[in-house]
Parts: structure tokens; sequence; C-alpha cells
């Protein structure tokens, strides 16, 4: 990972800040994109899987790979025959599969949003990979197929964000739910080539911007931050007390956490109390096991646990109120001087 400080990845970005996951749950593009320029500091650029099945991750990550077919509802197939590491991938960003993604920047664009942080997320190599494998996709060759796919996607999709949006900063995540399962004994992939994996899709997005890992359950810290990401974005658990070393020696490096502090499954809290307390719970406890809490409020980001797409808009908006609530009480200075004094 480079020197964040030196580079200034995250200029402009509010410490604190609230922030998406990426799926939202509109049918309506332009209403998406109003929604998410409103709700979030760090604006997102929404995918809509409930308007079409092709904005599903995973559709999205097989478009223009040779020998993959996405059907009616957003289900894929494979060809192993024409599944080929060293065939091109063509990234067609005017397809279905990328409606909420072109609505978004040119709703952005004319509403004169160009200088604000961007973020957007793709689907990461080892969770396409696995993907394919689960397909029929021999294990060598699928991972070798989703790495090179992913690697085109970034540089495609960074590209039309950087013209519509030129002046802001990008956020490139990837999004790699897979990782919950990585130290299963059962997993095709072991931990190391799958870091590498990551690693080398990172290596594409830097050029374009801070780059990020998403993981929306409870996952092995040491891999995301091996992997090299300028930010991790992980639910708000116990996994990351324990990893408390992991935590202090990313934030020394200039690396920021979005903290997924809001719950997205289960009912949705009236208030953000519970949300507060948890949050602050973990991070009471990882300062009592050494990381520095100024770093933790100065390098945090706010975001529900995982993605909006399977609730209704007016849900998402309650969420995204919540996630506000707690991004409030974080950059509260009283809040955070109680939180060092161990109140």
């Amino acid at each position: 990972m480079a020197d964040m400080a030196a580079r200034g990845s995250f200029t402009g970005v509010l410490a604190g800040g609230t922030t998406g996951v990426g799926s939202l749950p509109h049918r309506d593009a332009h209403a998406a994109a109003e929604f998410s320029m409103l709700e979030h500091d760090v604006m997102v650029v929404p995918s809509l899987p409930r308007r079409s099945p092709a904005e599903s991750m995973i559709a999205q990550g097989v478009v223009g790979i040779p020998g993959v077919m996405v059907g009616q509802y957003g289900s894929i197939a494979v060809d192993v025959r024409r599944l080929d590491p060293a065939e091109p991938v063509a990234t067609d960003v005017g397809s279905d599969g990328f409606v909420g993604f072109r609505t978004f920047l040119a709703h952005a664009a004319a509403a004169g949003a160009d200088g604000r942080p961007v973020k957007w997320q793709l689907v990461g190599p080892v969770t396409l990979g696995l993907a394919l494998v689960r397909a029929g996709a021999p294990v060598d060759i699928a991972f070798e197929v989703a790495a090179e796919a992913v690697r085109a996607h970034v540089r495609a999709l960074a590209a039309e964000v950087a013209t519509a949006l030129p002046t802001s900063l990008q956020i490139i995540v990837l999004d790699e739910p897979s990782l919950v399962e990585l130290l299963s004994p059962a997993f095709p992939l072991a931990p190391e080539p799958a870091v590498d994996l990551i690693s080398t899709a990172l290596a594409a997005a830097e050029p374009h911007g801070a780059v990020g890992v998403h993981c929306c359950g409870p996952t092995d810290v040491a891999s995301v931050v091996a992997a090299g990401p300028d930010l991790m974005s992980l639910p708000a658990g116990k996994e990351l007390v324990t990893a408390a070393g992991y935590v202090q020696e990313f934030l020394d490096q200039g690396g920021w956490i979005a903290w997924g502090a809001v719950a997205t499954d289960g009912p949705i809290g009236v208030t953000a109390g519970r949300a507060w307390h948890h949050l602050s719970g973990v991070w009471c406890e990882l300062v009592q096991r050494g990381v520095d809490p100024v770093l933790l409020r100065q390098q945090s980001l706010v975001t529900p646990v995982c993605g909006l797409g399977m609730h209704t808009p007016p849900v998402a908006g309650r969420i995204c109120h919540l996630v506000r609530d707690v991004s409030r009480r974080v950059r509260d200075q009283a809040t955070a001087t109680r939180f060092v004094l161990g109140a």
C-alpha cells in the first residue's frame, strides 16, 4: 500500500462521514441517482438489481467475458470450451447491466457535483471466480478469467467516471463477500493466491484513485490488509477487535475504514442508539488493545453493513438516516473525548 498521506488519496473526504455500499432498491435510475447524491457525504454510484437482474453484482462482473452468458433472471451459464484467460474482455458500459452507473454519472455531472468524492463498487476477482466455478468452470481457469475481467472492467468504468466527473476523487471498491469463506478447508482457493488476485485487481485501479475492499460479513482481517487496499469496508464486528494489531498497522499506513455500523438485515431500528452503542463498544475495545483513538475517528467512514438493494426505497432512506445519525455522533468532539477516556 502506498503512503496515502503523501499522495492525498482521501483529500476532500469528511472524517466520520457517510457513504453507501453499492446497491439500491430503486427501479427508477434517476431517482436512485438523486437519492445517492442527497443521502451520502461520499456519493455512491448505485447498482439497481431490482430494476434489472443484469445489475446484480455477478451479472455485471461477467459482462464481456467470452463463453459466459447471463440468463433472464441474472443466472450465469458457462461454455467451458470458450473460456480462455488470454481472451480480452470488452466492458460494454452501454449494456443493461450499467444503466444505474451511466444514469448516476449523467445526473451528477448535470447537477454540478464534479469535485465531490465518489465511490463505486465492482465484484472482486475472488467472488467472481467462485461464481464461475459454481457455474461449472474449472478452478484453474475460473479465477484467471475473473481476474482479467475485473481488471478490464475497472479500467473501463474508471475512465467513464473520470470523463463525467474529472475533478472528483474516485474511491474504487472491490466487493468480496466470498471472503467470509476464505479460511474454510472447502474453499477452492488458498488464502495466499486469493490475496494475490485481489492485490493485482487493486493495482489496476490504483492509477484512478483510492482503492478498497468490501466484505459484508466476518472475514480474515489479516488477509484483507495483506491485499493492500487504501480502504477496508467491513462490519463493525468483534473480529476487528481480535485483529487490533492489523487495524493499528493499517491506520498507521494511512488506511481508512468504512465501518458497517447499521444493520441491513432483521428489524430496522427507529433510532441509531443501538448502532452507535455497538460501534463505540468495538472502538473502546480496540483502544484498550492499543489502537490509536484519534486515527480511528479521523480515518473513518460510516456505512450500512451491506447494500440496500433488497429493501424498499423508504426503508433504504431510513437506514441512511440512521447512518447519518451515527456519523454525527462519531464527529461530535465531546462524544469522542468520552470515548477516549473509556466512559
